[in-house]
């Protein structure tokens, strides 16, 4: 089973470069046969042979569109008819030379639309473009590497609009005779770094996306870069392969972390023989009101399914009863916890939940313990709190959480730029942060960074974050000693946290639609599938 994805700045990857680069090491080479590989293999799985395919080049004028046009000439090599569009008049010298002499068909893009029916013959118009990319088998976005910065201007993004809009249209109406797209290295226009979509018409927003062709494949080299996968870029990298051409990173900190099945048994509270429920971790959980109380059924609910010794809930006897009938596992009332869950389904009017979150706050704080604020909770926190409080808040939470810090932010900004506002809130409250989202964000102590991509799109259900918020408070309590004496490792608990919840919602119904209580049914077997890969 997989472990650990590790991603780098670009900055990084091209310092890692530079020592292959300057020993005359043929870098390009080595990308451009990967990429030929891995296209090869696509088109054997589409068609059952390579010769007689047809695949579009898109190539810009820097390495990264000659490591496209290298593996054009490849794949030309090979029988297939490749035509490359090149998006400017220095297209890569060697890339094109080897094209050209493999008998690839170039088109060069012209630099505008033409009035009327003119034109010079300098080159094709971006529709035309567009036809003969999306007539292929497999497009290769060759367009922008890790060396450029901000959107996909002129007639290359014209190009790479038009073909998002032509396949998402398609994609949308059930069809699936679509090219598939590759994009080499990075999906061009994406920032490689955080992530971020620029926009072209202004350079200084990313409140909306700029031009992308949302790949269904990233075939990326060297190393993954931090913005492959951090979203809101991460939806459109597809299925990340990276391609070792070399690289030393070795002593290199990660700009960004995955992590992947293998690593889960590691971080998990396992139970040794002479475990007993005290020894295992006992969770107090603020949750729910009147008007609320499922939320504090499926905060309690997951938390016991995730392995947690004791769950001791607080709230009005209205909803403990409703728990306890639920959930008779639960003990209700005061006592001895390792660990907090706060905030599910709790309303900051309701002045009995909100003091009960506060004074757990104050011994959260008081006495070291970890915890989780979820929800309502977010509003009644304290200026600064501690790495091993872990918030998990959506993107519109955030918002609200940081204006009240007095930051001028809000949602659509926020998902726009999900890593720099997680940072904030983890500068400003110390707290670990866990933005959720189709892609959660994990930013921690030290400068952790960690980006989740497990769940199916049915996961945005009503009760989801309630069961994170018990599932991560109960991997919190099992390990309350261990995060408070290294802070770092809440980031990575709430990562597994997170790919676990994905996991349960897949196992839940796979492909189908899922609801809360069969995501929390279903975090047993998941974590026992976990524990044993």
């Amino acid at each position: 089973m997989g472990v650990v994805i590790l991603a780098y700045t670009a900055a990084d990857v091209r310092a890692a470069e530079e020592p292959l680069l300057g020993a005359g090491l043929p870098l390009m080479d080595r990308a451009a046969h990967a990429l030929a590989t891995r296209v090869a293999v696509l088109l054997r799985e589409q068609r059952g042979q390579v010769r007689g395919a047809s695949v579009a080049v898109i190539a810009g004028s820097g390495s990264n569109g000659g490591d496209a046009l290298h593996a054009g000439a490849l794949l030309a090599l090979r029988g297939v008819a490749v035509t490359a569009v090149l998006t400017s008049p220095r297209a890569h010298p060697g890339g094109l030379a080897a094209l050209r002499a493999a008998r690839g068909h170039v088109l060069p893009l012209a630099d505008q639309e033409p009035e009327g029916e003119a034109r010079d013959g300098a080159g094709v118009w971006a529709g035309e473009a567009v036809a003969a990319a999306y007539s292929a088998d497999v497009i290769l976005d060759g367009v922008l590497g890790i060396g450029a910065t901000g959107a996909v201007r002129g007639p290359a993004g014209e190009v790479l609009t038009l073909l998002a809009e032509l396949l998402a249209d398609e994609r949308a109406g059930g069809q699936v005779v679509s090219p598939v797209v590759v994009a080499v290295d990075t999906p061009s226009g994406i920032d490689v770094d955080t992530g971020a979509i620029p926009r072209a018409d202004r350079p200084e927003s990313v409140a909306a996306r700029g031009p992308v062709l949302p790949a269904d494949l990233t075939v990326t080299f060297g190393a993954a870069k931090a913005g492959l996968l951090l979203p809101p870029a991460s939806r459109d990298t597809g299925r990340l392969e990276v391609v070792d051409i070399g690289l030393d990173l070795t002593g290199v900190r990660p700009a960004a972390a995955r992590l992947e099945s293998g690593d889960v048994a590691a971080l998990w509270p396992v139970p040794p023989t002479d475990a007993h429920k005290y020894s295992r971790g006992v969770l107090g959980v603020v949750a729910g009101t009147p008007a609320y109380p499922g939320a504090a059924v499926l905060t309690v609910r997951a938390a016991i399914r995730s392995g947690v010794g004791m769950v001791r809930y607080q709230g009005s006897p209205g909803v403990s009863a409703t728990v306890l009938s639920s959930c008779p596992e639960v003990v209700a009332g005061d006592g001895r916890v390792q660990a907090w869950t706060l905030g599910p389904g709790v309303d900051p009017d309701d002045g009995a939940q909100a003091e009960r979150v506060h004074a757990a706050l104050a011994a959260v704080l008081a006495q070291e313990q970890p915890a989780v604020v979820d929800a309502g909770a977010l509003s009644l926190i304290p200026v600064r709190l501690a790495p091993w409080v872990v918030l998990t808040p959506h993107a519109g939470e955030l918002a609200a959480l940081l204006s009240a810090q007095g930051e001028d932010v809000d949602r659509a900004q926020v998902e726009a730029e999900p890593l720099r506002w997680a940072r904030r809130a983890h500068e400003l409250t110390a707290a670990t942060v866990l933005l959720k989202g189709s892609t959660t964000v994990v930013v921690g102590a030290g400068g952790s960074v960690y980006a989740q991509a497990d769940g199916p799109a049915w996961l945005a259900t009503a009760g989801a974050g309630d069961v994170l918020a018990g599932l991560l408070g109960a991997l919190l309590a099992g390990r309350a000693e261990d995060v408070v004496a290294d802070p770092s490792l809440v980031a990575a608990l709430a990562a597994a946290a997170a790919l676990v919840h994905g996991r349960a919602a897949h196992r839940a119904n796979p492909g189908g639609p899922v609801w809360a209580t069969a995501v929390a049914d279903a975090i047993p077997g998941t974590v026992a599938e976990l524990l044993r890969a």
